[in-house]
């Protein structure tokens, strides 16, 4: 904390000691630290202690993103400032503003949890997110080399089998013990879509992964936007329909409501708002699920190789199960 004090003198922001340090809960991918420095707060966004071979690229790839959507109406934490080198903190990092809201998959406070009516404005206002994140001009944003946008249909069964594929590296990996992975990858590739729309993706939408407003049950800000890329904005639609609550028999993003907008309109709220035609969207739905387990696949590894704890890497392969289990499901209607 002291070379990162040093490094925010250099840059103005703010003088003196840095303050109510606090280790925040969230991610198991990354590290958060929320503090103060003369009267203003800001959160410190860090790779994990064990780092990955990607991990200060993501870094880079979140603040340039962050950076990108200041002024649009996608709810996000406000950059402040960015770091790419490694000699402040053996990483590269970033600072953000703090979000006001709450992680409704570890807590529901009041007044939400008793309002019926703030938890489906709670859920319409997830749909709304991502809408007006896949109707942002990665061009005029700046980020049209985010991601390769051709060929992005064509690439993404054998992209991520090769990421499940990778996982052989970890030592102590027994292999994926996955229901249906190859007849939901040829299901895929029989069903590919013609037609492509170009947007900026989050990668993996779904209740962890934002913070709510209790009090006036929308979305204030989607985070962890390490897996942002240019794609078909339908995939964040698919995640987020791969990971709603009651989904799947393995809830893979827990929130304790009864009130919450059933999947038929969180699909409806999002067509209006995008007026797009959502026909392919099953594939995307399947996709989302064959993606998303296969990377939460990885956590298993990781931990089989004591690089991440075992009741993580448990946990995640059990979600890894449940979305594989629902992808069949959706193949076989």
């Amino acid at each position: 904390m002291d070379r990162l004090a040093a490094w925010m003198d250099e840059r103005g922001l703010g003088s003196g000691p840095l303050t109510h340090i606090e280790l925040l809960a969230g991610g198991t991918q990354n590290v958060l630290v929320r503090f103060t420095r003369d009267g203003r707060s800001y959160v410190l966004r860090h790779p994990p202690i064990h780092k990955r071979d990607n991990s200060d690229e993501t870094m880079r790839r979140e603040a340039r993103v962050l950076a990108a959507l200041a002024g649009s109406e996608v709810p996000h934490p406000g950059l402040i400032a960015a770091e790419p080198g490694l000699d402040v903190l053996g990483s590269a990092f970033y600072l953000m503003e703090p979000i006001e809201g709450v992680n409704v998959t570890v807590e529901m406070p009041e007044p939400l949890a008793s309002s019926a009516e703030l938890q489906r404005s709670m859920g319409l206002s997830m749909p709304a997110a991502i809408a007006a994140l896949g109707t942002v001009d990665p061009v005029a944003a700046g980020l049209a080399d985010l991601g390769r946008s051709e060929g992005w249909l064509e690439r993404q069964v054998p992209r991520w089998r090769k990421q499940l594929d990778s996982y052989a590296q970890f030592e102590g990996y027994g292999g994926p013990d996955i229901p249906g992975v190859d007849q939901v990858a040829a299901w895929l590739e029989a069903h590919r879509p013609t037609e492509m729309r170009i947007g900026i993706i989050h990668g993996d939408f779904h209740f962890a992964n934002v913070l709510i407003d209790p009090v006036a049950g929308v979305v204030s800000a989607v985070v962890d936007w390490e897996l942002a890329t240019i794609g078909h904005p339908l995939l964040d639609l698919g995640h987020l329909l791969a990971t709603w609550p009651g989904a799947s028999a393995v809830n893979v993003t827990p929130v304790g409501s009864s009130y919450l907008p059933s999947t038929d309109e969180v699909i409806a709220r999002y067509g209006e708002l995008t007026g797009w035609d959502l026909a392919d969207l099953p594939w995307f739905r399947v996709l989302a699920c064959y993606r998303l387990g296969i990377i939460l696949e990885g956590s298993n590894a990781r931990a089989d190789a004591g690089l991440a704890p075992r009741e993580i890497g448990d946990r995640l392969h059990e979600h890894t199960v449940g979305l594989f289990e629902q992808a069949l499901r959706l193949v076989g209607d």
